[in-house]
């Protein structure tokens, strides 16, 4: 469900009741008479509604974290606060940038609308702005030809994943300004090459057995998990266009099972 389009559609009838009400239908019925609940209910939940959609819109917008793309930097489960302005003003519904403010930069934590179905929202981290070259060979990734740094840590234990744990090396990584951790898991191929799909400027990428090398078109970002070897990226659908970003990810502001993350920025 578009949670913005039906804000938007609450709205406006909300406001046409009210825009009826003072020009007509408050001079029909006695000054002793009630409001009827039809326009007595609107009337009082037009300002909610209005403060929703306008903090939603324009300034903060929660979202959970639903799958495991991104840990250890994101855990399922983890509801966090995105920054709608960070990336520029956009018209509601149909997400369009009318003022210019940032841009995303490398390592940034994005929301976007996944350029298969964008009625689905996604979040990666910013690996590839426009005119980049994205390497990734043998689980070594590289940008411009500059390697990203990294340091093991050891091994990571997934404690949720029950039966489902797949063992994964712990490396810290800094990306761009950004320090986060990210998971490897040895014994998988860097690239599926089956999984590969038939996106748009896949021209852009050359892909091998060993990993691939793709050129960010203007315009476009190249997204990874955190989780390698176990995320749905751009390696695999391609390349995010800037109409499809919904804002920076910046705040992690409850999960239900691990109180300890409450709080914690995103990086």
């Amino acid at each position: 469900m578009n949670f913005a389009l039906l804000l938007f559609v609450l709205l406006l009838v909300c406001s046409l009741v009210w825009v009826l009400d003072r020009l007509f239908f408050q001079h029909m019925r006695g000054t002793d008479q009630p409001e009827p609940w039809w326009i007595e209910y609107p009337k009082s939940f037009l300002p909610v509604i209005l403060a929703v959609f306008v903090l939603r819109s324009f300034l903060v917008e929660p979202f959970r974290i639903p799958s495991g793309s991104m840990i250890p930097s994101l855990l399922v489960g983890d509801f966090i606060l995105v920054n709608k302005f960070a990336y520029g003003i956009r018209l509601p519904i149909i997400n369009k940038k009318v003022v210019a403010i940032g841009e995303p930069e490398h390592g940034d934590v994005m929301v976007f609308r996944y350029p298969e179905n964008p009625r689905v929202d996604y979040i990666k981290r910013v690996i590839g702005l426009p005119g980049d070259t994205v390497s990734y060979h043998d689980k070594v990734l590289k940008i411009n030809g500059k390697e990203v740094p990294t340091t093991e840590k050891g091994e990571y234990i997934d404690i949720d994943a029950g039966a489902d744990f797949v063992p994964s090396q712990r490396f810290a990584a800094t990306t761009g300004e950004h320090h986060h951790d990210i998971l490897v898991r040895p014994q998988q191929p860097p690239i599926l090459l089956s999984q590969v799909r038939q996106f748009e400027y896949v021209d852009q990428c050359r892909y091998r057995n060993d990993g691939f090398d793709c050129t960010v078109p203007e315009g476009h970002y190249f997204m990874m998990g955190d989780n390698r070897d176990a995320s749905s990226d751009s390696r695999y659908w391609g390349f995010v266009p800037d109409q499809n970003i919904v804002g920076k990810a910046f705040l992690i502001w409850w999960n239900f099972g691990k109180f300890e993350r409450i709080g914690h920025a995103v990086d």
